[in-house]
């Protein structure tokens, strides 16, 4: 004997709310304290750190390139 289907009732609407991500609401407290100046700056900075490792981190490879070519004879 096969049991009967099982028939999941859903709700005809469904409401998906995004939950925020723990940076944007680092971003909202930070625009409720600072005014949109130090906001800028803060960014700004943080961008330059970014970038600054970028180009770190290519000076690192090239270097281990350079080393490697001046190993072949």
């Amino acid at each position: 004997m096969q049991a009967a289907p099982v028939y999941e009732v859903l709700p005809k609407e469904t409401r998906a709310t995004a939950i925020p991500s723990f940076t944007d609401a680092l971003r909202a407290v930070e625009s409720l304290l600072m005014s949109g100046g130090q906001r800028t700056a803060r960014r700004n900075a943080w961008t330059s750190v970014l970038e600054d490792r970028r180009r770190a981190k290519d000076r690192v490879e090239a270097q281990r390139v350079l080393e490697q070519a001046a190993d072949r004879p």
